[in-house]
């Protein structure tokens, strides 16, 4: 078992400083039935010791209290999104690709998510900026395994993140907005970790030894190579992509990257990662492999293969025959994983670099821009409803193929042809603002139907008070926030970045969005009474917080203990500073900051920002239960419990008493975990709910 440290980086070192100076010292010297437990330990080739491996299996788990306790210190960080579980050569790729704020991500088959979870991890790796310029949008074809990947994404509650439901290899080519005029975009960096067999992840998968056979990779190849084709077309020149699979067939892996070498005619090259992972123990791509089907025969050479298997057997499986050719292509800079290296499953990975358009987008006529805009509307329709790969993909076989319409278009813009016009086409005409869903004839393509994204309009009258009521600062940006319904109550108000934004409103007729963006405030009709009707929510406060000048109140170390420990505390129990802050304060939701101190190294060394509520006599602060424990852990205070509910015998006393009260969580905070994974399930918030969200005024008793 893998995990890495995914949430931003101030908070991945205090997770980190806690594993180490707590858990991993009291397992250092545990024995369970006489046998020495193995500490975990970093993994080498992991930046910033930001990735650990144990091979502690269930059976011991159970049998040490130690144990248990970290146990559930693991699931309960994985919960809140401040720990990620994985394979551990599963977090190669994002390595590879090398990711930076800016860039423009796209992950192709992303399903179940713990890349995508890695990719925002590094694009938000600086705290400071609440909305890097770039994006990741995270595709899989599996409608209900798009669920599962906004549940993975979600919890580490970025404003950068569009989860979307497409065949990866007729995924539509999206446009965007640049001065007035529709250009095509273009990713910076690509991850394709396509479908594949499997047979890398025979030590843990039983299911692998029962299904495999050898026509498995026969019957992949195709769809991996129009996949990687797709991909390679969408990718910026100058851009990477790295392809992967946890198989270590080459008809799976050499033959793809070989293919698509040979069809690029120069535009791609394979990239020397070899210095990128220092530690990482790997045996160089291959460049020469047989083909056998499933009756056990075998083939050398495309030459040897009888008609009668031209279906099943294509020549893309085979290296070159020319020599210089494939010396060429450098195929020994791909990288495989095997299982003994590392004590890890077998993988596969090459990075590809574009260095030129496609030519098979090169060789075609620059088209007016009317019959581009004309037909950059009608072919991602054609490619979705015949189900097939799209047009502009070159057979897997190699036989020659007519380009269509829009391969010309989405390269084109590179070679200085001018971009499309930003006139609609007439029967695109949408209301503004709104990405709606697709329209009815592509739904019955795709699973549930889902709500419409509606940014607000620059005169929304639910704005105001909340702009008044926060203070919010000049430069926020309140054409990013959208919310889920056309009419009725808005009952919760979401946060994108300007990028993404952009990206959902120049394409609500191409893609379908599952879902994006952060939740940043909910309706309480309690707040009304107080100027505001919209309360901070949990999820979206870092986002927030760069922007709100009013509602805050500073609190220490030991405000954040009561808060968290507490279900109503008293003002009376905070500390001096904040007691005076809060009292200045009216009733409302509020902003509690915790702010580290420098000189106190035994203090938690990054900030803490918690949504709470200021009632009449007492505070309340509005933390889900799982990052209520983290931050309970953070500030030093034991939060495990044993199997029967009781406290352990090693857990510390809090300032209030025993750590049962860090259990003692608000109903609030419950509920609105207990809404957020109903929301995670549906995909989007239910228009037909007229359920009012509880209230989260919360006065204490009067004294």
């Amino acid at each position: 078992m893998e995990h890495t440290h995914s949430t931003y980086f101030c908070h991945a070192k205090e997770i980190l400083h806690t594993l180490k100076e707590k858990y991993f010292k009291e397992v250092q010297d545990l024995e369970v039935d006489g046998q020495k437990i193995e500490a975990p330990q970093p993994l080498s080739w992991y930046p910033d010791e930001l990735a650990w491996h144990t091979n502690l299996s269930r059976k011991i788990l159970r049998k040490s209290p130690l144990l248990e306790k970290f146990h559930q210190f693991l699931v309960s960080e994985t919960e809140s999104g401040n720990i990620s579980r994985q394979e551990a050569v599963s977090m190669i790729p994002p390595l590879l690709l090398k990711i930076e704020p800016q860039h423009k991500i796209l992950d192709m088959c992303a399903a179940p998510g713990s890349k995508t979870a890695q990719l925002i991890e590094m694009l938000h790796s600086d705290m400071d900026v609440p909305f890097p310029e770039g994006f990741v949008i995270a595709n899989d074809v599996d409608n209900k395994r798009c669920y599962l990947l906004v549940h993975q994404a979600k919890r580490l509650n970025s404003p950068c993140i569009m989860v979307v439901n497409h065949d990866a290899s007729s995924i539509p080519r999206l446009h965007i907005d640049q001065d007035g005029k529709k250009d095509v975009l273009f990713y910076d960096r690509i991850l394709c970790d396509v479908p594949c067999s499997g047979d890398g992840t025979m030590r843990k998968n039983i299911d692998v030894w029962k299904k495999w056979t050898t026509s498995n990779s026969l019957h992949l190849h195709g769809l991996q190579i129009r996949i990687a084709v797709r991909g390679v077309e969408q990718l910026a020149v100058g851009g990477r992509m790295v392809y992967s699979t946890c198989s270590l067939n080459p008809i799976e892996d050499e033959a793809v990257i070989a293919a698509l070498l040979e069809k690029s005619e120069g535009a791609l090259e394979l990239a020397d990662a070899s210095a990128d992972l220092p530690g990482l123990k790997y045996m160089p791509g291959i460049t020469s492999w047989k083909v056998m089907t499933k009756e056990g025969q075998w083939f050398s050479d495309w030459s040897e293969v009888p008609t009668s298997r031209h279906t099943q057997i294509r020549p893309t499986m085979f290296p070159p025959t020319d020599p210089e050719k494939l010396a060429n292509m450098k195929l020994e800079r791909c990288m495989r994983i095997l299982p003994h290296h590392q004590n890890t499953g077998g993988f596969f990975v090459a990075v590809l670099v574009k260095k030129a358009p496609m030519p098979w987008n090169r060789r075609y006529p620059k088209l007016r821009n009317k019959e581009v805009n004309s037909s950059s509307e009608a072919a991602p329709a054609e490619e979705l409803q015949t189900g097939g790969s799209p047009a502009d993909v070159p057979p897997a076989d190699g036989s020659s193929a007519e380009a269509p319409v829009e391969a010309v278009e989405g390269e084109t813009p590179a070679e200085g042809n001018p971009s499309v016009p930003d006139t609609p086409d007439p029967s695109e005409v949408k209301k503004d603002n709104v990405c709606g869903p697709p329209p009815p004839k592509k739904m019955k393509l795709f699973g549930f139907k889902e709500d419409p994204f509606v940014f607000l309009t620059e005169d929304d009258p639910i704005f105001p008070p909340i702009q008044a009521f926060y203070n919010l600062s000049p430069d926020f940006p309140k054409m990013n926030v959208l919310t889920r319904t056309h009419e009725g109550k808005k009952r919760h108000l979401y946060m994108v970045s300007k990028e993404l934004r952009n990206v959902l409103l120049n394409n609500s007729e191409r893609m379908k969005v599952i879902n994006t963006g952060v939740k940043v405030w909910s309706r309480n009709t309690d707040g009304e009474q107080f100027g505001c009707a919209f309360r901070l929510a949990q999820e979206g406060i870092y986002t927030l917080c760069p922007y709100i000048r009013a509602r805050i109140i500073n609190i220490s170390v030991e405000d954040v203990k009561v808060l968290l420990t507490q279900e109503n505390p008293f003002l009376s129990k905070l500390e001096d500073d904040a007691h005076n802050q809060a009292k200045k304060l009216e009733m409302g939701s509020i902003v509690l900051r915790y702010l580290p101190d420098p000189q106190d190294l035994d203090a938690p060394q990054c900030p803490i920002d918690l949504c709470g509520w200021r009632g009449k006599t007492s505070l309340r602060a509005f933390v889900p239960r799982n990052e209520c424990l983290h931050y309970l852990r953070m500030v030093g205070v034991e939060v495990f419990r044993d199997k029967q509910g009781k406290r352990n015998d090693g857990s510390t006393e809090t300032q209030e008493g025993s750590t049962e009260d860090a259990e003692g969580l608000s109903q609030e905070a419950d509920l609105l975990e207990q809404e957020g994974e109903e929301t995670e399930q549906n995909g989007s918030e239910s228009n037909t709910n007229d359920t009012e969200p509880v209230s989260s005024s919360c006065d204490g008793p009067t004294s």
